[in-house]
């Protein structure tokens, strides 16, 4: 059969010397060690560091460059990432050879980005050159780092293993660029036999697209999803610290989820939609048109088949996941709105210029609402815009939340009303509610004090109420 294409996210890597005794080799004999290509995120706080924190948007080495004027706070950030990747593989290394080659490792490549920095900040300190051009690259640069860390690193650990394992380095470190990212796939891949060796290869790939420009920090996914495409791999896998599940059990409890089992793209797409990302909406673009089906497993318990993403309708109507979003509000009344063309098209040229991402939207007769993911900093301008171009516009913002919720078929099952229901029953109120014809999603708008309360007697309603289970993963 054909070879697998397996993803380890950055919290798991973290843990990568226990994943050496179960997922990568385990009780497996020769034979069954291979055929599987693995692609590994950065160690877990590592790319935090090299760009920005992912939630608490703390300045990391590339905004402390971006923003320097004497060029000496950014020297120390990098600093602080070398002494954090030295950290993390001492925690997975445990021979001392093994640990000395990942610490050079570090010192080649931080040296070397430092050095590439310099040089960038000395050439732009000529009036002929602005910094600014360079950012999207050195966001490239920097990125590549923790992927090239933590492949190298895992690639030494399972030798010392016994296991016959090969970095594929996708980072395009001192490389000629301007290659597209299929040809530095192929590229890397060419001499590669993954039924007698195990490739370790990087999540982020250096190519002339620039990932980071589109995907961002999505990059390591959409790698993925083509590496799995272009090799004609029979599954994808991505090993998370956790299944994909029902609904948080930190919120509704260990004993209260569900395992999904199996579902479709159909829901992955919109628990994306929720920020809540199975996969990036692009790279299960990729995996469809390429008909590979997508396996999300628990990376900590390798013997549980976890769900598979198919594009297969559900063989029952059946709510399947229950998640929420803090939004932002954004209602623009305008009494003569009625019988006018033009007003839903200006407030979303607006929202894309200032790349406010839409969640979801109602309108009536005179007034739309657009339910947004984005900050209240950022909604204070789209509002002076809105008004610019509607003066005698009444725009109104709020800050709420949306509850989901959402399966492969909802149809019969009176979700919205009993959603309402048990809304109602556990001592709040739904602001608004939403449900499209196709039957796939069911959302309410709350106050965001409630917004956990609301996920749990959702859950406890249409899930845990539901008398068929979820469907077992094939």
């Amino acid at each position: 059969m054909a070879h697998t294409v397996e993803k380890i996210g950055g919290t798991s890597m973290s843990r990568v010397n226990e994943l050496r005794d179960t997922l990568f080799i385990g009780d497996r004999d020769e034979e069954d060690l291979y055929g599987r290509v693995f692609v590994v995120s950065a160690f877990g706080g590592i790319t935090n560091l090299l760009l920005e924190h992912k939630k608490s948007g703390e300045q990391g080495v590339y905004a402390q460059f971006a923003q320097s004027d004497t060029g000496h706070g950014w020297h120390d950030g990098l600093t602080r990432v070398a002494d954090a990747m030295i950290e993390a593989h001492k925690a997975v290394l445990d021979n001392p050879a093994d640990i000395d080659q990942a610490d050079d490792f570090v010192r080649d490549r931080i040296d070397g980005a430092r050095n590439c920095l310099i040089d960038l900040q000395r050439l732009c300190s000529y009036g002929h050159f602005r910094l600014s051009e360079h950012m999207l690259q050195i966001r490239e640069l920097l990125s590549g780092l923790g992927e090239s860390h933590s492949a190298f690193v895992t690639t030494l650990m399972l030798q010392r293993a016994g296991v016959n394992a090969r970095c594929v380095d996708l980072s395009g470190w001192r490389d000629e660029g301007g290659v597209s990212l299929e040809e530095r796939i192929k590229t890397a891949m060419n001499g590669i036999d993954p039924d007698t060796e195990m490739p370790i290869v990087t999540g982020y790939a250096q190519c002339a697209e620039g990932l980071m420009r589109e995907f961002d920090r999505g990059y390591s996914e959409v790698t993925f999803s083509r590496l799995a495409a272009l090799t004609g791999a029979r599954e994808a896998i991505i090993h998370k610290e956790f299944h994909l599940s029902s609904c948080d059990p930190k919120l509704v409890g260990e004993d209260a989820v569900r395992k999904l089992g199996r579902t479709n793209y159909d829901v992955a797409d919109q628990l994306s939609n929720m920020g809540m990302e199975a996969i990036h909406p692009k790279a299960a673009k990729v995996l469809r048109q390429a008909e590979i089906p997508l396996r999300v497993t628990n990376a900590f318990e390798p013997g549980d088949p976890g769900t598979l993403i198919d594009d297969q309708p559900a063989d029952d109507a059946a709510v399947e996941i229950i998640t929420g979003l803090d939004i932002v509000t954004l209602e623009v009344f305008e009494q003569d709105m009625v019988g006018v063309k033009g007003y839903d098209a200006t407030i979303l040229d607006v929202l894309r210029r200032h790349g406010v991402r839409i969640v979801s939207k109602v309108s009536n007769a005179n007034t739309i609402t657009h339910y947004l993911d984005t900050s209240l900093k950022t909604m204070r301008r789209v509002e002076k815009d809105i008004s610019a171009e509607y003066p005698s516009a009444e725009i109104t913002t709020r800050t709420v939340s949306v509850v989901s919720a959402i399966g492969r078929d909802l149809r019969g099952l009176s979700v919205l009303t009993r959603g309402l229901q048990a809304i109602a029953g556990a001592g709040h109120e739904a602001i608004g509610a939403t449900q499209g014809p196709r039957n796939v999603d069911v959302q309410y708008i709350v106050d965001r004090d409630s917004r956990d309360a609301v996920i749990k007697a959702l859950h406890a309603e249409l899930i845990e109420g539901a008398s068929a289970p979820l469907a077992k993963a094939a």
